[in-house]
């Protein structure tokens, strides 16, 4: 038999949209499938609104409808700035239907820093929710081209601003099943995070990372597909992976129930855990700390709780102590991840919670991660390197940038810029940070960019921006600086000037004036130092 023989039934395959349709992996599809398998279930819950699996595929396809009418295609970008609602989830996945690359943007920025990623990325629509429309509004007009703007929720007794068209107007359309070609690999979205330096990178997943992804986490989280499914909060936001890949996706996949909240309010979530028998929470630490002061003030029932997961910073031991008393019959664990290998990539397992209190956790079914050294050589276990690792989650590439893509697929595995082990049993420990990111809040703030900010400051003259522990924000931004010689400037002064051109919760925490940074031989800046002073 010859290599055409044995070929031919592959040859025979119908190509084109038939065969993408039979066999994709397209998130797009979730609904449509949830359509079918949960029908009446309640998808979202936002506020007073209550979405069935049937509503959200009939409203994403009009959405999606509605977005090819307005001329965007395949591979276009549409960003989305809004809060978590309803109205964000139906317009990601109408994008996911129609190959349109989704783009959640973090309304927090500042306008300046807006205009940089849609202009990056050449965004040509943005769907933004009308309490963030004036800042959209001016960061589209610094664009050499300015974004289509359509907006949730219009005030008609305002003007629609630059022509901006109602949301709504989308649900107007067919909800007809949309059927076009959406290759696997695909990019589903662009998410930017922040780097080492002052412009933040665009990170493309495709479909098919996505999806394994959330296959991935519905298993390690344990999400049943039943006669009931799981309930979550979900009050991450949606324009970071762990809220929308993390958290929602696998939800939609298993056919539970997504409860969006636009911010954390540890009463209503007290209240909804209550009510909706609550079974999944993934909460930054303070978040935790804060409902586990209104569960025992309440005496909230929380045994429907089976899986806590707390992530972005570390918990001590008496406080994941106290919180399993308060979740008796759950699990409390910490996931952690990036958004370049759609978390969670490492996930403690319930019989380590102790013993491997501190570990970042196991790698995620799908992830083989290993630890290099600076030569681009794979190290023993328990020896300490750079965290790598190979994973089908991972991500396209950063958009528009070759240098950090050489840089990040170095030597043919991924590289996190973290420094950590692997013990004997496989488990990963994260010891420190290659990369000068300090993560506040749950937010990646780039310390160069706070730097080149402050330096710009006339009575600054030198300043290194590092993290600190702080109790709730896990670090704090902390800016020490040396003051030009004869001038003056105060915390307050420091402060208010970068509130003028970064976002909140990139401001510093804490100004410290030195007399001088202490420096290597050649020069560098020893930040380890001054993250302990």
């Amino acid at each position: 038999m010859t290599t055409s023989q044995r070929l031919s039934p592959i040859n025979s395959i119908p190509s084109g949209l038939v065969a993408n349709l039979v066999r994709r992996s397209c998130i797009g599809d979730l609904p449509t499938r949830g359509a079918e398998h949960f029908g009446s279930r309640a998808a979202l819950v936002d506020g007073d609104t209550t979405i069935t699996y049937r509503e959200l595929e009939d409203y994403a396809n009009s959405v999606a409808r509605g977005l090819l009418a307005t001329g965007l295609a395949r591979g276009d970008r549409l960003a989305i700035a809004a809060s978590n609602s309803w109205q964000f989830v139906v317009t990601f996945l109408a994008c996911a239907k129609t190959g349109i690359v989704c783009m959640p943007i973090n309304y927090s920025l500042s306008a300046e820093e807006i205009e940089f990623q849609l202009s990056d990325a050449s965004v040509g629509t943005v769907v933004v929710a009308d309490e963030h429309l004036r800042k959209i509004a001016q960061a589209s007009a610094r664009m050499l081209v300015p974004a289509q703007i359509v907006v949730i929720g219009l005030d008609e007794g305002r003007s629609k601003a630059g022509g901006a068209v109602p949301w709504e107007t989308l649900l107007e359309h067919n909800s007809a099943p949309v059927e076009v070609i959406v290759e696997d690999t695909d990019p589903l979205h662009c998410l930017y995070t922040s780097g080492t330096t002052s412009s933040p990178k665009g990170v493309l997943a495709s479909h098919s990372s996505v999806l394994i992804a959330t296959l991935s986490n519905t298993i390690q989280m344990r999400h049943q597909r039943d006669t009931a499914g799981s309930v979550m909060p979900i009050v991450l936001p949606m324009f970071h992976c762990a809220g929308l890949d993390g958290s929602l996706l696998p939800l939609l996949a298993t056919g539970g129930t997504a409860l969006l909240y636009r911010s954390f309010d540890p009463d209503l979530i007290a209240g909804a855990i209550a009510r909706f028998e609550v079974t999944h929470l993934i909460l930054l630490p303070v978040m935790w700390e804060a409902l586990l002061e209104i569960v025992r003030q309440q005496g909230t029932v929380t045994e429907s709780v089976r899986l806590g997961i707390y992530s972005m910073a570390y918990m001590t031991l008496d406080r994941v102590d106290a919180l399993r008393a308060a979740f008796p019959n759950a699990d409390i664990v910490m996931a952690s991840g990036q958004t370049e290998t759609i978390p969670a990539n490492e996930l403690q397992w319930p019989g380590h919670q102790r013993t491997k209190h501190g570990a970042w956790g196991s790698p995620a079914i799908t992830t083989d991660v290993r630890i290099m050294d600076k030569n681009g050589v794979l190290v023993d276990r328990g020896v300490e390197g750079e965290i790598v690792c190979r994973t089908p989650q991972l991500m396209i590439g950063y958009w528009n940038n070759a240098d950090a893509n050489s840089a990040a697929f170095a030597h043919g595995w991924f590289h996190s810029g973290d420094i950590g082990y692997i013990d004997d049993e496989g488990v990963v420990w994260f010891t420190d940070r290659l990369k000068d990111i300090v993560k506040s809040g749950g937010e990646n703030v780039s310390s160069r960019e706070v730097e080149e900010v402050i330096l710009a400051h006339p009575s600054v003259r030198e300043c290194a921006v590092v993290g600190r522990p702080h109790e709730r924000w896990g670090e704090a931004v902390t800016a020490i600086i040396v003051v030009e010689e004869g001038l003056e400037v105060s915390e307050s002064d420091i402060v208010g000037f970068c509130k003028e051109h970064l976002a909140g919760y990139k401001v510093p925490k804490e100004v410290v004036p030195v007399e001088s940074l202490p420096r290597t031989a050649t020069g560098k800046i020893e930040k380890h130092k001054l993250r302990t002073r």
